[in-house]
């Protein structure tokens, strides 16, 4: 078939075309099922684009409940459907985005049922920068929005914490470096090492597991969480979102020493403190001994020169006290103050009297006047006081009288009833 194809291609050049080489489309025709065409399809592009390499833009994700991705590769001209199988998928380390450009790893297969090809993505990398970087950059970002980076957040060192517990690898060179540096700063507090592995599968849920379970004991006042130096990938099991998000739920304080100064992880973005180096760790967690005991010591001096002082001016001022007139002499103002208080109490006593006698002076005047102004007097020379018998008010004319009414009339001793027979209104 194919030298038939390139012969008719080279007569045609020539405007000749042989009637032999001409074959009748019904003569000896095979006729094959979809299935049956769709599969030799199948079978011809994966065996022609196996293990290939295509660069495109992403478009369309989707990752339905089975944990597959599927989406869309495409350039200014073509477009290209999209698998990733979930056993792939779950290692990728950077989130697939609308929009981010690709180099992706895999072959061309055909999905039979409906008859479309599409590329089985074993392998993928971001265009122009590496995967865990576009991972670093995508996670800080999406953390940094939930405010887990706040330094609202973070909580302060203890200034001497009683035990320490460190989360590391127990064989590598951060450990020891750190228990250098503690013992030689501080060497009477008590350490604690959680072992768990820094790099490799499994990394990332071990450090996290070790920082909960740290944080369901209740002695614990600082932790330190890190590794040595190594490349992006070494470090890589400190930018995993489980750890990001253990740190950040911890109640202990966390110090995170991850790398050398250059490196930088989310772990050290979420810890309470940053350590630039394992080294620099064990500085930040203890003080040094010699310096808190000198100071101590200091404290201690300038305590005593003040208790000292104190003591000297309480007994300056007892011998002020002691030579004082009023402590040799203690009686000598009692005595002033009772003979202050009879002299009160005579003079007291003096104005009571002359108040009493003018008092009964002036109420003996005033007896006077009202007895001189008394009803009684004016009754006492003969004349009498008549009222009605439910009235004390005197009665000063005849008017509202009539014949029969009883009336009261009061002498100058005693008092009389009787009956109206005649009035007479003169």
């Amino acid at each position: 078939m194919n030298k038939l194809h390139k012969f008719r291609i080279r007569s045609a050049e020539c405007g000749i075309i042989p009637q032999s080489e001409i074959r009748n489309p019904h003569s000896e025709r095979k006729i094959f099922t979809v299935s049956e065409i769709t599969r030799m399809i199948k079978e011809s592009l994966e065996q022609e684009f196996f293990s290939t390499w295509i660069v495109g833009e992403i478009s369309n994700v989707r990752r339905p409940n089975s944990g597959h991705i599927y989406f869309t590769l495409k350039d200014e001209n073509a477009q290209l459907n999209a698998i990733i199988f979930r056993n792939v998928a779950d290692r990728l380390k950077f989130e697939l985005k609308d929009g981010v450009s690709v180099i992706a790893f895999g072959s061309i297969t055909v999905y039979e049922p409906r008859g479309q090809y599409q590329l089985q993505v074993e392998e993928l990398e971001p265009k122009g920068i590496g995967a865990l970087q576009l991972a670093f950059q995508q996670l800080k970002e999406r953390l940094g929005k939930e405010g887990l980076f706040d330094l609202s957040h973070k909580k302060p060192l203890p200034a001497l914490p009683g035990k320490i517990a460190i989360v590391t690898s127990p064989t590598g060179a951060a450990i020891r470096d750190i228990l250098n540096v503690i013992n030689r700063r501080f060497p009477r507090v008590e350490i604690l090492i959680y072992p768990v592995k820094v790099q490799g599968e499994g990394a990332a849920q071990e450090i996290a597991q070790a920082i909960y379970d740290l944080n369901t004991m209740g002695d614990i006042d600082v932790m330190i969480v890190g590794r040595g130096g190594g490349s992006l990938e070494d470090l890589w099991a400190f930018n995993e979102e489980i750890v990001a998000r253990s740190i950040y739920a911890s109640r202990i304080p966390v110090i995170s020493a991850v790398g050398h100064e250059i490196d930088l992880t989310i772990s050290d973005l979420v810890a309470d403190k940053r350590a630039l180096t394992p080294t620099e760790a064990g500085e930040l967690v203890v003080p040094r001994l010699d310096i808190l005991l000198n100071g101590i010591d200091t404290i201690k001096s300038r305590l005593w020169h003040a208790l000292v002082n104190r003591i000297g001016m309480a007994k300056s001022k007892l011998e002020t006290i002691a030579k004082s007139y009023a402590f040799r002499y203690p009686l000598d103002k009692i005595h002033r103050l009772q003979q202050r208080l009879d002299e009160l109490l005579q003079k007291t006593n003096t104005g009571a009297r002359l108040s009493l006698s003018k008092g009964c002076e002036k109420l003996n005047n005033l007896a006077s006047k009202l007895e001189s102004m008394s009803p009684l007097k004016t009754l006492e020379r003969g004349y009498t006081i008549t009222t009605k018998p439910d009235s004390d008010k005197p009665l000063r004319s005849t008017e509202g009288l009539k014949q029969g009414d009883y009336i009261k009339t009061r002498f100058h001793r005693g008092t009389v009833a009787s009956t109206i027979t005649t009035i007479d209104n003169i």
